[in-house]
């Protein structure tokens, strides 16, 4: 079985209000999906359908090979959960943390293992609540692991944290691939979902409106690739050959909005490298996932 979680018209709704809109979805085993969409998408529904603790209304569902709303205790065991806030025991060491939730597995992942994927070796010792605020999310995330679960769900993992935090917690959650998990990753941030996962699908207004490699998703956008240079010295604007996308020159700084980038990079160049001139700070940035985001989620 190749397929982690599958979904064939899921629908959900609260009163008159239909928060699930009858989506397909699809997660293949030992990828990193991350799951987008604004608040009142629909995504947590999704998400909480998924992990068994809440009824849709129709469609099928299959995580793990079993329907979430008929799971035992046997399924639960093999997912593991990282919720956007949790509060573990803050008198207890991280050490004495892991070991009491890995009781609760038939055949939980060994404690040094475990602290150690997670980055939390050094602090074994250390009480929950001396923790930081990374080194908190971080046992959250050696909790879901503890489990050795085949499914990991994180919920907004690096939210509020620094730049810096949230690269290293970029790392941790990479290495989960590198032990054959599957992870299932919500996030807001959209360079999060670029840097880590393998598709994405974003939803909104209770419909999946893309889906795919992060990558891909960026060659959607309407939006125009943009070509930046420096003018060279010695060079005018008038003397710039001509672009398929529009031209802007504010002081030596270009900007091409270009719906044809390839062509016009090959003129540009061209026409620098005939004249033997450098074109200093050139860039071809293309719409990003989050580009196509907007766009989509803009109602």
């Amino acid at each position: 079985m190749t397929a982690a979680i599958e979904i064939s018209g899921l629908r959900k709704a609260y009163g008159a209000h239909e928060a699930v809109r009858g989506i397909d979805l699809e997660v293949a085993r030992g990828e990193i999906f991350a799951f987008l969409g604004p608040n009142g998408a629909g995504k947590t529904t999704t998400t909480e359908i998924l992990e068994g603790y809440r009824r849709r209304d129709g469609g099928a569902v299959s995580v793990l090979g079993t329907d979430p709303a008929n799971a035992d205790r046997a399924w639960r065991s093999r997912i593991g959960v990282v919720l956007q806030e949790s509060e573990p025991d803050p008198y207890l060491t991280v050490g004495e943390t892991l070991r009491l939730f890995a009781g609760y597995y038939p055949a939980p992942r060994p404690i040094a293992e475990t602290l150690a994927h997670a980055g939390l070796q050094d602090e074994a010792g250390q009480r929950v609540r001396r923790l930081s605020g990374g080194q908190k999310r971080r046992l959250d995330v050696a909790l879901a692991l503890v489990g050795d679960p085949e499914l990991i769900f994180l919920d907004e993992p690096t939210s509020g944290f620094d730049p810096a935090a949230r690269r290293n917690a970029w790392v941790l959650i990479g290495g989960l691939r590198d032990l054959g998990k599957t992870v299932f990753l919500t996030t807001h941030y959209m360079e999060e979902a670029q840097a880590l996962a393998d598709r994405v699908a974003i939803i909104s207004g209770g419909r999946i409106v893309a889906e795919g490699p992060p990558g891909e998703l960026g060659g959607r956008s309407t939006a125009a690739t943009e070509i930046r240079f420096l003018l060279p010295e010695r060079t005018t604007a008038g003397e710039l050959p001509p672009t398929d996308g529009p031209c802007e020159v504010d002081g030596r700084s270009v900007r091409i909005s270009s719906s044809a980038p390839l062509r016009d990079v090959n003129a540009i160049t061209g026409w620098a490298l005939e004249r033997n001139l450098q074109l200093d700070g050139l860039t071809v940035e293309r719409p990003s996932l989050e580009d196509v985001y907007m766009e989509l989620t803009e109602e």
